[in-house]
């Protein structure tokens, strides 16, 4: 090759260049795979179920197919609250938890204790009603606090105090809409500020104790709040029938009888378990067409002195009027409201207060 000069090698360099070329071509298979590693693979098209492999990409799959089936009804998704912890905590005197620091109570009409009550509570999959020993009160900023009003300052007050002895929270946020006329039907009769709106957001809690469950309904709204708790136990009958005989000899020696008739919570509605007793005293007065009765309604003295009076009156009006609309005539009776200005009993115990809050016939 030395021999070659410059210019016969620039000559020949096409033709080296293109034989260079030739030789390059794609090598028999067996070679490649000896001397060189194998390229990364591109993306796989997903087989179809039937015959993709199995993997880990399957395996994650199956746990989401699985995650979105529907929850089983019978496979213990209902609330259960023997399933809580158990609260020993030594809570008090009903309501058990105080105010936030600088609130009040709504009071008159919009705070109410009952020796049992009716409550109606979310849980998250169904309302649970509580029956038993209640209280129900507003929230109201107090004005010589001199703080401003926060629905939240006050929730979280109350859910710290309600925790703290043992309480769990089994719902919070807003009962759902096609629900809300269940509530409304329970809960209607209980003060306007201790629930709520419809629409507000409410936090319900439940106590698991040995000595009765206890629930709390907490809710907040513009520039209110509210809190329900009852202590669920079985209602102590106390009460029967007074046949129409028994009610005209009290009336003979003493002048005076007392009549259990029942009224739903803060209102002046006669309670379908009444019935009995109205038929009782209409045997009364069609047993003597000269007896005429006032008819006098009474009260505890939970709430202020003004508004049980109101309630007293109409609740006697109410009995005037079942009487009445039963055929009897109203001009042989009178209705007349005393509030809480009677007591027979000790209003510092459940049993006084139930006493107290009472139906008298009163011989004119």
């Amino acid at each position: 090759m030395t021999g070659i000069n410059g210019a016969a090698r620039r000559a020949m360099l096409p033709t080296m260049f293109a034989l260079a070329m030739a030789g390059c071509g794609a090598p028999p298979e067996p070679e490649v795979e000896e001397t060189h590693p194998p390229a990364p693979a591109p993306a796989p098209v997903p087989a179809p179920a039937e015959t993709q492999a199995p993997g880990p990409a399957a395996e994650t799959e199956d746990v989401e197919l699985d995650a979105a089936e529907p929850a089983d009804p019978e496979a213990g998704s209902t609330f259960d609250i023997n399933t809580l912890p158990a609260s020993t905590a030594a809570l008090g005197t009903p309501p058990y938890f105080t105010l936030p620091e600088g609130y009040r109570e709504s009071g008159g009409r919009h705070t109410v204790q009952l020796d049992f009550g009716q409550v109606a509570l979310w849980v998250g999959d169904r309302f649970h009603i509580a029956e038993g020993q209640a209280y129900a009160t507003g929230i109201r900023v107090d004005r010589d606090s001199g703080k401003q009003y926060s629905g939240l300052e006050v929730a979280r007050n109350l859910e710290h105090a309600v925790t703290s002895a043992g309480g769990v929270e089994v719902f919070a946020g807003e009962i759902p809409r096609d629900v809300r006329s269940e509530v409304e039907a329970v809960m209607r009769d209980w003060p306007t500020e201790a629930r709520c709106r419809i629409n507000s957001p409410v936090q319900v809690f439940a106590l698991r104790r040995d000595d009765g469950n206890v629930w709390v309904r907490t809710c907040t709204a513009q520039n209110f709040a509210g809190m329900i708790v009852v202590r669920e136990q079985p209602l102590q009958i106390t009460s029967g029938l007074v046949p129409a005989s028994e009610l005209a000899q009290h009336l003979a020696t003493a002048g005076r009888v007392a009549v259990q008739v029942n009224f739903a919570t803060d209102s002046a509605d006669i309670l379908p378990d009444s019935q009995p007793q109205l038929e009782q005293m209409l045997h009364l007065l069609a047993a003597d067409p000269a007896l005429r009765l006032s008819v006098n309604g009474h009260t505890d003295a939970t709430g202020d002195a003004a508004y049980n009076q109101r309630l007293s009156e109409q609740r006697a009006q109410s009995v005037v009027d079942a009487l009445a609309a039963r055929g009897m005539d109203p001009s042989r009776l009178e209705a007349r409201g005393h509030g809480h200005s009677q007591p027979v009993a000790d209003e510092g115990t459940d049993h006084g207060r139930a006493q107290n809050r009472r139906v008298e016939l009163i011989k004119l």
